[in-house]
């Protein structure tokens, strides 16, 4: 039998699952293998184990491939907790029966720490952006938790639809978002932060996604 597979995003487009949890999912151009589970089953079941994970935030950016049996995590871990919590959460969910964890834990670093709690504040405290995060997503978070332990280790709770990704300064932008006029706004905050190297724009947006 062909081998088939498929790749899922846990971008941060508006997916309805969990209630007020909130998670991105960009399906890939093939089809799942056949499994013990339905693909659809193990998909959803996969998700729900990651975005309820309390250690998956606005600084982290994962993502998923199911190969039969099989699943594979990628993407970027901003603690190395998170990592190993992926792993074990998706190791117990029914049809899983290998999981190879490929997630990159991003360095430890007061510097970077500095930078997204930065790019914290200009985005979510931007009124164009501001609708993109919960009600608990305020921009003065940032000074708090820099004071305190560092926003890496106390980072915001709730929704964030724009995730932030930082390694030795340079920035990527993972999520969804409504328009491209958001996009660039974002990209242009992110410019304007003092710390930062580059960036990258990986936001899309919902309209143009074709499912």
């Amino acid at each position: 039998m062909k081998e088939k597979r498929k790749r899922f995003l846990m971008r941060s487009w508006q997916f309805p699952l969990l209630g007020a949890f909130v998670l991105s999912l960009i399906f890939g151009d093939v089809t799942l293998a056949q499994s013990q589970q339905k693909p659809s089953d193990m998909s959803v079941a996969i998700r729900k184990a990651i975005v309820t994970l309390p250690n998956y935030g606005v600084f982290d950016d994962l993502s998923f491939e199911i190969q039969e049996s099989t699943v594979i995590l990628r993407g970027f871990a901003s603690r190395p907790s998170l990592k190993e919590s992926v792993s074990q959460a998706v190791k117990k969910i029914q049809g899983v029966e290998k999981v190879i964890n490929q997630i990159e834990v991003l360095p430890l670093s007061p510097r970077d720490d500095d930078v997204r709690a930065d790019l914290y504040a200009n985005i979510y405290g931007d009124t164009a952006l501001s609708r993109f995060g919960s009600r608990r997503a305020t921009p003065q978070y940032s000074s708090i938790a820099r004071e305190g332990f560092g926003i890496t280790n106390d980072p915001p709770i709730g929704y964030h639809a724009i995730h932030i990704i930082v390694k030795s300064g340079h920035v990527t932008l993972a999520g969804m978002v409504d328009t491209p006029g958001d996009s660039i706004i974002a990209e242009t905050r992110v410019r304007g932060t003092f710390g930062v190297f580059s960036v990258t724009n990986h936001l899309m947006v919902s309209s143009e996604v074709k499912e």
